[in-house]
């Protein structure tokens, strides 16, 4: 394991058995890079090539991580997502094993210095606390991401979500090609369209294609897991797959890529940069119980790099 970044917010892990590798900023504990030994250098995470990286906002790209909320509801006054992504976490330690490597990040609620809004998480009246920790793991061919988030308060439940929003990088500018850019697994789910704010549908392809902007969450009244395939180009398919503690609770899954008018909105991403990826993000949308004081909620994510076999 090694630092090779001139940036000293971002860490670098090296599995020495395998070569696999990826990068993390301190940053919301975002993962930027992702490359497995398998890939021959080739990178499986996006991330914009305007992104800020000097710790001063949350990074366009790679990992970001989502808690207590997605999207900009139920606290308007807290940024969109919440804040995990919007605060320097605190680097624990590393670890090297025969099979793996990676290392782990912790972030407690004293610590959260922006984003925590006027309401509910307010820092000045909040009965609320909360500790997060979490590990990124690498072996020879995968990247698993876990995130932890423990209730440390002694009396107060709080209602959460929580996801991790993984940018998929998509080789060749084919992001818009649905014969190269794809999601395969969610026929069957429930689908809520953010954009046209229709009423929520049943799934019925086989293989989910960008059409213009996108941002749909698909929900999931039967599997209990996320498990889809995901063309990036190049012949190349992503396997992800996520799980929950939550007990009861499906694992969402939202499908998201601003297209060309809102990426020339965003001024942390290229404005050409909406073909070059595809936002597949897991998480716990649905749970209709709030956590209690001292129990913990964990969001397992792994992604894989394959090979489409002509």
């Amino acid at each position: 394991m090694e630092d090779t970044t001139n940036n000293p917010m971002i860490r670098t892990v090296i599995h020495k058995k395998s070569g696999s590798r990826f990068d993390v900023h301190d940053m919301g504990a975002t993962v930027l890079s992702f490359i497995p030994s398998s890939s021959s250098g080739r990178e499986c995470l996006f991330v914009s090539r305007d992104a800020i990286l000097d710790g001063s906002k949350a990074i366009r790209g790679g990992i970001p991580l989502v808690f207590p909320q997605f999207g900009p509801l139920p606290d308007t006054s807290m940024p969109q997502h919440g804040f995990l992504r919007n605060n320097l976490w605190t680097f624990l330690e590393r670890f090297e094993e025969d099979e793996s490597a990676g290392m782990t990040y912790t972030l407690q609620l004293q610590d959260v210095k922006t984003a925590r809004g006027t309401e509910q998480w307010n820092p000045e009246t909040t009965e609320l606390d909360c500790s997060c920790r979490y590990t990124i793991k690498v072996d020879a061919t995968k990247l698993t991401t876990t995130l932890s988030i423990t209730n440390t308060s002694e009396t107060t439940a709080f209602p959460f979500q929580t996801l991790q929003h993984t940018y998929l990088k998509v080789e060749d500018h084919a992001a818009y090609d649905p014969s190269q850019c794809y999601v395969k697994g969610l026929q069957g789910y429930s689908v809520q369209d953010k954009i046209t704010s229709e009423e929520e549908y049943i799934c019925q392809d086989d293989s989910v294609v960008l059409v213009d902007n996108v941002d749909r969450v698909y929900n999931s009244n039967a599997a209990a897991d996320v498990n889809v395939t995901v063309g990036v180009g190049g012949s190349l398919q992503m396997q992800l797959t996520a799980t929950t503690t939550d007990d009861n609770v499906p694992v969402s899954c939202v499908v998201w890529n601003p297209y060309e008018e809102k990426a020339k909105g965003m001024s942390d991403f290229g404005n050409d940069q909406y073909a070059d990826m595809i936002c597949v993000e897991p998480g716990v949308l649905q749970s209709k119980t709030p956590l209690e004081p001292g129990k913990t909620t964990t969001l397992t994510q792994t992604i894989e790099l394959v090979q489409v076999l002509e």
